[in-house]
């Protein structure tokens, strides 16, 4: 049996925000969603989230996210009131592990790069050498302010020594202790309460339970970036340059073009198909998928949206939309709010579309506003169509049927309805439905006065 605790009591000053340190976004998920999802080969039978700081909020927001993570126990939070260190933090699970026999795996909620593979791979070595406790390390290029860890031919620990502490050789060991550690429970349990607060900072640190068990064993992670911790706006946004190099590497090695990818931004959410191509300057967000021979961008945002084969979208925001088969976007359209493109569809220049849906060979090429309407297969939107949807109190929705043509600068009334072969004459403003195989002309007759001018003012 394995438990997992996550340590995520910090405020985090260095932050500069209200907002709990592993709340803070990263590629579309907070830093604490992102540990959790590191768990996915690990497969614990118990998962506990230490809190402190705004602690009813870190549990909300994981709360929100549930249905996103992958499979695990319910998670548990345990509050840590005071925040006086790493070790001071795991003594708050001695109620609520009392009487576990298996390994407790303890991870940071501000460290969000771990790859699940290091984490099994960390609880496997820790489980084979039947460890008192297995620590996790990096070989890093610059090692200055990380402790240090010193082992012997077989990666055993004998001594971990903090920066601050080590002599000028000590000090050229590149081995750090990344603060992620796999402990046999039982022993631990025996050892925390020994701990002593008699440093500096008058905090309880875990790297002291280490000095009181034996055998402990260094695991080194591969990619030492996996370790970085999160304490700054500047590491939260060099994480994000780590995370995007992982994305988009792994996308083009699956057969995706991206055409200048330092201009591109990918969430680790998405879901591409080979042979799609990205432009430059776009980004993708969310639970957005993109099936082959599509070409996004340039300049374009896709966010939570479904897009068909062979769909263009060129300067133009797409969220929470599923678009078909062979459509065109754009340049400079926007759909938005559940809307539903039909296959072959030109949405064209400065077209907006909200909670609409719209069948088959339908065109709205230029101009337009169609909010909260249901239009059929092959109708035509003459350019500066809207539907005028807002009553100022309620919304109404609009129905188009099929092949049905609007001329240009036409409004249509909500609630209305408009059957299949309608021609509305341009200019017109419909407020009643309109009966199939109908030309409607909604506006007033024109009149010409000639020989007409103003008259002139008196002075």
């Amino acid at each position: 049996m394995v438990a997992v605790a996550i340590l995520a009591a910090g405020r985090g000053t260095r932050m500069k925000s209200d907002l709990p340190k592993v709340l803070h976004s990263l590629g579309g998920r907070s830093l604490v969603e992102r540990v959790l999802h590191s768990l996915s080969e690990v497969e614990p039978s118990r998962c506990l989230v230490i809190v402190g700081y705004q602690g009813d909020r870190i549990q909300d927001a994981l709360v929100e996210v549930i249905d996103r993570l992958p499979p695990l126990p319910d998670l548990e939070f345990v509050e840590q009131t005071q925040q006086l260190g790493t070790g001071h933090a795991v003594q708050q699970l001695l109620p609520h592990l009392e009487g576990f026999t298996g390994d407790l795996l303890v991870l940071n909620g501000d460290v969000p790069l771990l790859r699940s593979q290091t984490l099994k791979n960390l609880l496997e070595t820790h489980q084979e050498h039947q460890n008192a406790a297995t620590l996790l390390t990096a070989q890093m290029p610059n090692p200055k302010g990380y402790g240090r860890v010193f082992c012997n031919g077989q990666n055993l620990v004998k001594e971990i020594v903090e920066d601050r502490d080590c002599t000028p050789a000590q000090k050229q060991n590149r081995r750090i202790n990344a603060g992620v550690y796999c402990f046999n429970w039982p022993q631990l349990e025996k050892v925390l309460p020994q701990l002593v607060a008699n440093n500096d900072q008058q905090e309880y640190y875990l790297t002291d339970a280490v000095k009181f068990m034996e055998p402990v064993m260094a695991v080194d992670v591969e990619d030492y970036q996996e370790i970085l911790g999160i304490n700054d706006r500047k590491q939260l946004s060099h994480a994000y340059e780590i995370l995007q190099e992982r994305v988009k590497d792994a996308w083009m090695a699956a057969g995706v073009t991206l055409v200048s990818p330092d201009t591109i931004a990918i969430d680790d959410t998405v879901q591409l198909q080979p042979d799609v191509t990205i432009e430059p300057q776009t980004h993708l967000r969310g639970n957005t998928a993109i099936a082959s021979g599509s070409r996004i961008g340039p300049g374009s945002l896709i966010e939570n949206s479904q897009i068909g084969e062979n769909v263009t979208v060129l300067y133009s925001v797409v969220t929470d939309s599923v678009v078909k088969n062979g459509t065109r976007i754009g340049p400079y359209a926007h759909l938005r709010g559940h809307v539903e493109v039909g296959e072959s569809c030109r949405i064209g220049n400065f077209v907006e579309l909200k909670n609409s849906t719209l069948g088959d060979r339908t065109n709205a090429a230029h101009l337009s506003y169609l909010g909260d309407a249901t239009l059929g297969n092959q109708v035509n939107i003459g350019a500066g169509t809207i539907t005028a949807n807002y009553d100022g109190v309620k919304k109404h929705r609009t129905k188009i049927g099929d092949r049905t043509k609007t001329g240009s600068n036409s409004v249509l009334v909500a609630p209305v309805t408009l059957g299949e072969d309608v021609t509305v004459a341009a200019g017109s403003v419909v407020t009643r439905d309109v009966p199939d195989d109908s030309l409607v002309i909604a506006r007033a007759r024109q009149i010409v006065r000639k020989g007409w001018r103003l008259k002139p003012q008196q002075e």
